[in-house]
């Protein structure tokens, strides 16, 4: 092995322990989060795609819609405050996922299907496609979902109105 080698190795592992660390540290916050809203809930952490994944479950998953709120907008914004709860405990920026009684499992499953059905339709017409102005998180899930099906996507427009637009190969 060549000290590169070496150095990137313990960098992966290194990487991977940050990784933990913020999901432990995000998942104390949410603990206390559910406390004080005297909500039940186990918390799950993970590792997905070099991002800490934190998963707040419930029996009762109606009584945690009120964490998701209208649209996941409740869930937007729990998740900012967690990210800044996590760098205000290791001093570095987190990307740091967050779901809620598996609203975003669902959300993304939904969108990976919305991206394939527009690179379909791209594929039989040959014509670039616009999609509806989404999120960061949304466009995301479509641009991987389009890319898959071996098209090319871009997003255009500005915030919030930013949107895909599906090209053809």
């Amino acid at each position: 092995m060549t000290e590169g080698t070496i150095s990137a190795a313990a960098e992966g592992g290194d990487t991977l322990t940050r990784l933990e660390q913020e999901g432990e540290i995000a998942a104390d916050y949410l603990e206390g989060l559910l406390d004080i809203a005297d909500l039940d809930g186990d918390i799950d952490m993970d590792v997905e795609a070099d991002r800490a994944a934190v998963s707040i479950i419930s029996d009762s998953a109606r009584e945690l819609q009120k964490l998701v709120g209208r649209d996941g907008e409740v869930l937007e914004a729990l998740q900012e405050l967690t990210r800044l709860a996590v760098h205000r405990e290791t001093g570095d920026r987190s990307r740091l996922m967050l779901d809620i009684a598996g609203f975003r499992a669902k959300k993304r499953a939904e969108l990976a299907e919305l991206g394939a059905k527009a690179a379909g339709e791209v594929k039989s017409t040959g014509q670039p496609v616009k999609l509806d102005p989404m999120t960061p998180f949304e466009r995301k899930v479509v641009h991987d979902a389009i890319a898959a099906a071996g098209l090319r996507s871009e997003s255009e427009g500005e915030e919030p109105q930013r949107f895909v637009v599906v090209l053809p190969a």
